[in-house]
């Protein structure tokens, strides 16, 4: 759904909850730092989801059909009126006084249904909620005026990284590759949102990288590990699983260049495939695969990734 430039809203409630687990309730103002969140509220910190945010219109309609829930019930810090974040992309700029807000996530797994979600079969958190990390520090009142602001169509390209080891994601061994893929990435002008570490399993691998590409929008993911021929080596199967086309070109440049150091290259079975506007990439588990192979595509992926975006012309000389 298009939406314009410039987005106005209205702060209808706050709402903190000073332990996790019990529900938020309803302040008057609140006091927001820099890189962490709303100050006494339990779910604030390091990390991307440091505040939390629901449109107005959505509690309403919600209400409409029998809900009758109170402002903070879902979880939500900010409630406002006239801004439809489900609608707005990962990495519009939310001002509101001397706060500015970032975009970080579109909605968030359900892992256990609420009381919400076992009295009305729903709960429109997981779905229309979206959450954001405080790039400038200051206070909110109810009553307070919301703009947002889109991402520029030359915004760095996000990118995640995503590590498979059974050892690694018990601390049983050193993780290099990924810190590699990052650092390279890093250097090459993209930005790393998130990098992380899971076991070689299948279905754990599709809900990472679903979350990736539908909730935290990653343009470009980078796995490492699990392309090989053990039976454990799932990540080509659970990539294809969850995307919609394949790139085949980047992985057979990969493997062309990787013959050349090994002939052991040739058993990797490593894929590139898209879902919806996400590009995943397929690398091989050891720091020197994954530099090796990032030399070869570094150049050229961003091209494709801008085409998805619509902001870069064709491939035609």
């Amino acid at each position: 759904m298009p939406v314009e430039n410039i987005i106005k809203g209205k702060v209808h409630a706050i709402c903190i909850s000073e332990k996790r687990g019990t529900e938020k309730h309803r302040v008057e103002s609140a006091i927001f730092k820099v890189n962490y969140g709303i100050e006494g509220d339990a779910h604030a910190g390091n990390w991307h989801r440091q505040v939390s945010l629901l449109s107005y219109d959505k509690v309403l309609d919600f209400n409409k059909r029998g809900a009758d829930v109170k402002d903070g019930a879902f979880g939500e810090n900010l409630v406002v009126e006239g801004i439809d974040f489900r609608n707005l992309p990962v990495g519009t700029v939310l001002s509101c006084g001397d706060v500015i807000l970032k975009m970080t996530q579109i909605g968030k797994e359900c892992h256990s249904h609420c009381a919400i979600y076992k009295r009305m079969g729903e709960c429109i958190m997981p779905t229309q909620g979206v959450f954001a990390e405080v790039i400038k520090g200051g206070v909110i009142q109810t009553g307070d005026i919301m703009t947002g602001k889109l991402p520029p169509n030359d915004a760095p390209i996000r990118a995640a990284v995503v590590v498979m080891s059974d050892k690694g994601s018990q601390g049983l061994r050193e993780d290099k590759s990924g810190p590699k893929a990052e650092e390279l990435l890093s250097s090459a002008g993209f930005d790393v949102v998130e990098r992380v570490i899971i076991p070689d399993d299948k279905e754990r691998i599709k809900r990472e990288l679903i979350r990736l590409c539908d909730q935290r929008q990653a343009e470009l993911i980078v796995t490492s590990g699990g392309t090989g021929m053990a039976l454990r080596d799932n990540t080509p199967e659970a990539t294809l699983e969850v995307c919609d086309r394949q790139v085949p070109g980047i992985s057979e440049a990969i493997r062309a260049e990787s013959m050349k150091y090994t002939k052991r290259a040739m058993l990797s079975r490593g894929v590139s495939a898209i879902r919806g506007r996400s590009l995943i990439v397929n690398l091989p588990g050891s720091p020197k695969a994954v530099e090796e192979s990032l030399e070869v595509i570094l150049d050229t992926i961003g091209h494709g990734i801008l085409l998805m975006r619509g902001t870069d012309g064709e491939c035609g000389r």
